[in-house]
């Protein structure tokens, strides 16, 4: 297990004088950081003060061979706090707020004095401090913090609300600070711990409190603030050994009128009360922006259904009541490793990119479908349904005017290389957008055994099919997300090739809109277009090969708008933004500049690295690499001796340019730019800027003094640093 370092890193801990601040300062001295224990010494009520407090905790970690210092600050005065870890250490990365006082009295005993002490603690101090804190990690590009909630912010409770209302604009602050702060790598997280202190001294029965121990909270904070936690924005729980998360939830709620001409009384809210408070199907926002979406839409369906249109039936039956009734049986699709290699080659898999074997031949090691191939199933029983070749209960259209307007994937078990899968198709609404009908169609999948591994979302949109008296919008719909307004932090080009929408025909989608110019000039195209599907795929390749080292069991779920054509031949560019374990997407064609995927995002489970940097960037270390290589060439024995796996980060302005694998396990030993290939895990990770590479190699920086200065970052087995000292003999000559 790689151990979580904080080696060069400074952290600043409130209330770090007892219970959970002093456990945090103990863990993070424990890995490295330098660490400014703040602690005004005063009762809980916020009385007195008294050094002891934060000078007993410097003292136990100095004897443990750590590096702190003290500060006695009230929070309120945080510019000083942040002061102190400039002043001794240079920098602050990490910051807890963690300093609370308690008042306690029924709403109706509360003084003013009751009142504003307890904000001024929480939520000036908390405030004050990371406000001085901000422009360090603003500059530096990096910065971890923690807010501290509490059960009575979230619940309320009897006797706190002074207490209640300051932790729960804790909340609020740090959720703003996550998004203020993730384009400068600046993640606000936090933390609502139960713990036994002496400010839970009797509130918690005497079991929880002996079980709730602050040292079992404090490794939850820990991970929070390492730099290779992805979490921004979240709200997570500890107690005892237990960890959870929350998340805003609420109920799909009802449009109580249906018209913008139409009032509301208190009657009708009274009468709808249950279903608006109905749980059951229930959203989950995860940002303002989303939650008044919904809204937006539903204010927009009013305004159009205010001067409806002329009701045209697509069937004389009621075509929305026939569509959504229909239950069809689920249809078996079995597959084997060749068609899983046909639909790679299909999405553009070459046998020059770096994990070949595991999707174009059934003998890798590793061999399995990309994870978009999981579509093909849930197709199939599209196509025999007829949603796919223009006939469906109730429903009659144009083959030629059909289009795919959304698509939603989510893969809940990895599929295998070969198998046979059951599929089960629900038309869960009906649309009339007046230009046409949109279709939507959810797709279970299950897998020999009747487990679920995948749910499909296709949006059909039919042109020239509207008008027939149905509602414009849906909650059914899986949402797409427009990405964060900055420059996109990676983008990929893949040049697509002339008989791409002829080879992915062959994977099971046979309309004749791919492949010929009669039938694609009906619909309104110059030329036969790409599938958006394939284009759906390049995409998904792109994300897992930038952000998951190309690790289909890292997929979680993905959804994009289709946009517009692409012809076989054009270029398509990805951009992507990273957010947590989000990236969002949208794809160009290079050459008209027009969008054709939208709206796209793609969830990935655990990720680990941040973006592998492409290897094409000249950078001044790029020879050290290559001397490196030269020598484990003509000295195998060298990286015998060294038997291990190091990753070597080089960063430019902060940010890292390039990653160097150190593989001396593999026979024969290599060194290449990039991630450890094949699912390979480091030992190590050094990061190092540019230049100090360099210096450290030609022997003009000692590394054991980089380390302390942070200008060397080390994480995971330290030790195995050393055996990199034979190909790092300096040889200044050759460099």
């Amino acid at each position: 297990m790689v151990e979580l370092r904080f080696d060069g890193q400074v952290a600043v801990i409130t209330g770090a004088g007892g219970g959970l601040g002093k456990e945090y300062a103990l863990l993070f001295a424990s890995r490295g950081a330098a660490v400014v224990v703040n602690d005004l010494g005063g009762s809980f009520k916020g009385e007195g003060s008294d050094k002891r407090a934060a000078d007993l905790v410097v003292d136990e970690i100095i004897k443990a061979g750590g590096k702190a210092v003290a500060n006695y600050d009230s929070v309120e005065d945080g510019e000083k706090i942040i002061k102190t870890a400039i002043d001794h250490f240079g920098r602050v990365d990490i910051l807890v707020n963690n300093a609370g006082i308690l008042r306690d009295r029924s709403f109706l005993k509360t003084e003013e004095l009751d009142w504003d002490l307890v904000q001024k603690v929480h939520v000036k101090g908390a405030y004050k401090t990371t406000r001085a804190a901000w422009e360090y990690m603003r500059k530096q590009n990096y910065g971890r913090i923690i807010m501290t909630s509490s059960g009575s912010g979230i619940y309320g409770n009897f006797g706190q609300a002074n207490y209640s209302a300051a932790k729960l604009a804790l909340v609020g602050l740090s959720n703003t600070l996550a998004q203020e702060g993730k384009s400068k790598n600046i993640h606000c997280n936090t933390i609502v711990p139960i713990a036994g202190s002496r400010m839970t001294q009797g509130i918690l029965p005497p079991d929880l409190m002996d079980n709730a121990r602050p040292d079992l909270v404090a490794p939850v904070v820990a991970w929070l603030c390492h730099e290779s936690c992805p979490e921004n924005g979240a709200i997570i729980e500890a107690a005892a050994g237990w960890v959870g998360r929350y998340r805003w939830e609420r109920t799909r709620g009802v449009t109580l009128r249906k018209r913008t001409d139409e009032g509301l009384s208190p009657e009708k809210v009274r009468d709808s009360w249950d279903e608006i408070s109905d749980f059951r199907g229930s959203l989950h926002p995860e940002s303002n922006q989303e939650a008044a979406g919904l809204i937006g839409e539903i204010v927009q369906n009013l305004i159009e259904n205010t001067t409806p249109a002329t009701p045209k039936s697509i069937n004389p039956d009621d075509p929305v009541a026939t569509a959504l009734n229909w239950d069809p049986e689920g249809v078996e699709y079995e597959y084997t490793t060749k068609d899983v290699i046909l639909y790679a080659l299909a999405i553009g898999a070459s046998i020059e990119d770096s994990n070949a074997l595991d999707v174009l031949y059934e003998g890798g090691e590793n061999f399995a479908p990309l994870p978009t191939f999981g579509i093909l199933a849930a197709q199939e029983t599209l196509s025999s349904s007829g949603a796919l070749t223009g006939s469906l209960p109730g429903i009659e259209f144009d083959l030629s005017k059909v289009l795919h307007g959304e698509q939603y994937l989510e893969v809940l078990k990895p599929l295998r290389g070969e198998a046979v899968l059951t599929s089960k198709l629900k038309i869960t609404d009906l649309l009339d957008k007046k230009s046409g009908a949109l279709i939507v169609c959810d797709v279970e999948t299950r897998d020999e055994s009747d487990e679920l591994v995948m749910r499909n979302q296709f949006n059909i949109f039919v042109v020239g099919a509207g008008n027939f008296g149905g509602k414009r919008q849906s909650d059914k719909i899986v949402p797409t997300v427009e990405p964060p307004k900055r420059k996109p932090d990676a983008v990929v080009e893949y040049k697509t090739f002339s008989n791409q929408a002829a080879l992915y025909r062959l994977c099971g989608d046979r309309n004749p809109l791919h492949i010929d110019p009669a039938f694609a000039a009906m619909g309104g195209f110059e030329k036969p277009i790409l599938h958006g599907l394939c284009s759906y795929g390049i995409s998904a390749r792109s994300i897992l090969k930038r952000y998951a080292n190309s690790d289909p069991r890292k997929f979680k779920a993905m959804k994009a708008r289709f946009a517009g054509p692409v012809v076989p031949g054009q270029t398509l560019v990805t951009e992507m933004w990273r957010d947590g374990n989000r990236v969002h997407f949208a794809t160009k064609v290079a050459e008209t500049g027009k969008y054709a995927l939208t709206g796209g995002y793609l969830d990935l489970h655990n990720i680990e690295e941040l973006v592998p940097a492409p290897s094409s960037i000249d950078l001044v270390s790029d020879i050290v690499f290559a001397e490196m290589q030269k020598r484990i060439g003509d000295n195998p024995q060298l990286a015998t001796k060294a038997n291990a796996v190091l990753q070597w980060n080089i960063l430019k302005n902060g940010k890292v340019a390039k990653h160097w694998t150190l593989d001396m396990k593999s026979k024969p030993a290599a060194i290449y730019p990039n991630l450890p290939k094949n699912g390979l895990k480091p030992g190590a990770t050094l990061s190092t800027d540019d230049e100090v590479t360099i210096e450290i190699a030609t022997g003009k920086l000692n590394p054991q003094k980089a380390f302390m200065q942070g200008k060397l970052k080390v994480q995971g087995n330290i030790m195995l640093t050393q055996k990199l000292q034979s190909l790092l003999k300096a040889e200044t000559a050759k460099l």
